[in-house]
């Protein structure tokens, strides 16, 4: 198995060599790493959706489509001479040696809660330089989705103490929010419209961090809902002949509810 596994990487990695030689692909040999990163984001939300349709043969293929575009920004380094693939699985190996101490080192754990707490702390240590450099949301990926990224700033903020103390409170904060964009839509000013529905957003995902609720997680549930109902829309439309732009919102509401029914 490890013989075929090697065998594999090693082709992989030549048919890389060989799409970007002289002789090689044009659009390949004119890929730039942020070309490649913004690929990269794309395959791996496919992993995501081949993981919740729960097909093996599709998460190996999206996985294969991942791995690939890790592997071309490997060999792109590698040709300006700041790193190979090889150093980008020696520094993983390190940082997953180092934050498994219960693992490959002394220390002792009761539990999994143990188990994050012990990685928190080693992850904080490792990042400790840049925070006594800077503000504590320092180190945010600024190309990370803003939900997440909305997310990982109230955490960080949360933990120094800036936060509501319980999910009422949020909750307060919602309603102060839908008012204050209420208030916005009827003065038509498109800015202030903009800038408040930002806030909500934000409260939002504040609620999603007291709740423990993933807040990419809920949207995409509710788009899988939004387009299972939808398409039960147009199916039920198609056998009259009809398409969604023939029907009354009436009579397309009703569907709705139909398909709500049938879940």
């Amino acid at each position: 198995m490890r013989d075929q596994q090697k065998h594999s990487f090693s082709r992989i990695l030549k048919i890389i060599d060989r799409l970007k030689a002289p002789d090689g692909c044009l659009w390949d040999r004119q890929q730039k790493k942020p070309d490649v990163g913004r690929y990269l984001i794309e395959e791996a939300y496919e992993v995501i959706d081949a993981i919740d349709e729960g097909s093996p043969d599709d998460l190996k293929e999206e996985l294969g489509d991942v791995l690939f575009q890790i592997l071309f920004l490997a060999v792109l380094s590698d040709e300006k001479g700041e790193f190979d693939i090889s150093d980008v699985i020696d520094v993983i190996s390190e940082k997953m040696i180092r934050r498994h101490p219960h693992v490959f080192g002394d220390t002792e754990v009761r539990d999994v809660d143990d188990i994050l707490s012990n990685w928190k702390k080693i992850k904080a240590r490792e990042g400790k330089k840049e925070l006594e450099n800077g503000s504590l949301l320092r180190g945010i990926p600024r190309s990370m989705p803003p939900l997440m990224t909305a997310k990982k700033i109230t955490g960080r903020a949360s933990k120094e103490g800036f936060d509501w103390e319980d999910t009422g409170g949020v909750l307060e904060k919602i309603d102060e929010e839908l008012g204050e964009l209420k208030e916005a839509i009827s003065g038509g000013k498109k800015d202030r419209i903009e800038n408040e529905i930002g806030d909500m957003f934000l409260s939002l995902v504040n609620l999603c961090r007291f709740t423990e609720t993933d807040p990419e997680n809920a949207l995409r549930s509710s788009l899988k809902k939004f387009t299972t109902r939808f398409s039960f829309i147009e199916e039920r439309l198609e056998k009259d002949g009809k398409s969604p732009r023939d029907a009354s919102l009436k009579e397309m509401d009703s569907l709705w509810n139909m398909a709500k029914r049938t879940e």
